[in-house]
């Protein structure tokens, strides 16, 4: 006799089945069908957690934000250190992406960026993201120079895995990690308060 799932289960267990089926095909080309099939449940079960195909993906977005976010945080907050905490962060960010390139894909591909209310989301799971690190960076400056530090940091993040998704140079997640880190380590040690005169 099967156990039935609580609802908390069932949208989890719901939102992982949409992962796989939207990464395959992306959004318009994935049908509801196709996500009760992989989450091997039919369809009005769907629709009892998720009112649309849209909201649904919309969902996964955040969810897939969030995971990425706190990815980074525990790892960051495990490490020793500024410099080590700036490392551990990239290299957790580069090891998702590296493990789970359909997720990467899903938050930053153009087929999410085009659209205007998927675009929105990804645009706040990456300021959220942005927010997290800001309180990680260890320096005398205001919360808002923070925070744009942060955003600048993210950017380098993404820019870094766009380029190694598409280009698979033979570098680790650890190693490409480590030469990011040696970039973004150089600019945070050469922060001044916003206003220091640079002489």
């Amino acid at each position: 006799m099967s156990t039935r799932l609580t609802a908390a289960h069932r949208r989890r267990q719901l939102l992982d089945a949409a992962r796989t089926a939207f990464a395959e095909k992306g959004f318009h080309a994935t049908s509801m069908d196709e996500v009760a099939d992989v989450a091997g449940v039919t369809k009005p079960v769907i629709y009892q957690h998720f009112g649309s195909k849209r909201q649904l993906f919309l969902e996964l977005l955040v969810d897939v934000g969030a995971e990425l976010r706190d990815t980074i945080a525990v790892a960051s907050a495990r490490a020793t250190g500024p410099r080590a905490q700036v490392e551990a962060g990239f290299a957790a960010y580069l090891r998702f992406v590296s493990e789970d390139q359909a997720s990467f894909r899903l938050l930053f591909a153009g087929g999410t960026l085009r659209d205007e209310e998927f675009a929105e989301a990804a645009r706040q799971a990456e300021a959220a993201m942005a927010e997290t690190i800001a309180s990680m960076i260890d320096a005398d400056i205001s919360a808002p120079h923070r925070l744009l530090l942060a955003h600048a940091i993210t950017g380098l993040a993404e820019g870094v895995s766009r380029h190694w998704v598409a280009s698979q140079p033979g570098l680790s997640a650890d190693e490409l990690a480590r030469l990011v880190t040696e970039l973004a380590w150089a600019g945070l040690r050469g922060i001044r308060p916003t206003g220091t005169d640079s002489d």
